[in-house]
């Protein structure tokens, strides 16, 4: 990964490096109940968590080990979303790919312009070659989502994550760049 935040534009999106100054507009999706049913967190209770989560966006680009963007409409600044990588292992070319959007903004096609500006980017910039998505099996609409932009079902893996006191069954999906550029 470069040592420039690269932007991203789409037809309705600005996808930007997270700042803290755009802490009230992750606190204010990240303290959703609905947005965090699945984000493997609870929902956030003060500002500080946002600055905390904003920090770690900062940290996993730092180490060269993600990447997580903001998503603003175009001509606004605030951020409703956020999209990238993490995990990323450059031995094997493969990283990870995770997501939120605010509730208000869902079912209008923005993650999925988002999501496809990313795996792009992803492909071609990086040259990764395994993208990955790990999903609780109830998130039928991420599910959904990750299957328009490409991905494909592997299998499921059981009791892989704890959350607020029990273990979660994930479901693991992939696109592979040969794939992508077919």
């Amino acid at each position: 990964m470069s040592e420039l935040f690269p932007i991203l534009n789409t037809e309705r999106l600005v996808l930007r490096q997270i700042t803290q100054e755009d802490s009230s507009d992750i606190f204010t999706y990240l303290s959703d109940p609905e947005v965090m049913k699945y984000y493997g967190l609870a929902p956030f209770e003060s500002e500080d968590e946002a600055l905390e989560e904003i920090e770690w966006y900062g940290s996993i680009f730092e180490s060269n080990v993600g990447i997580r963007w903001g998503i603003t409409l175009k001509g606004t600044d605030i951020i409703i979303g956020s999209c990238g990588f993490l995990n990323w292992e450059k031995r094997h070319n493969r990283a990870e790919v995770g997501y939120e959007l605010a509730k208000e903004h869902w079912n209008k096609g923005i993650m999925r312009e988002a999501l496809e500006a990313v795996i792009h980017y992803g492909f071609t910039t990086y040259e990764i070659n395994r993208i990955q998505a790990l999903v609780e099996q109830e998130n039928i609409a991420s599910l959904r989502l990750l299957k328009k932009v490409g991905f494909n079902e592997e299998g499921i893996l059981k009791e892989y994550e704890r959350t607020s006191g029990k273990y979660d069954d994930l479901v693991m999906l992939s696109y592979l760049r040969r794939d992508y550029n077919k």
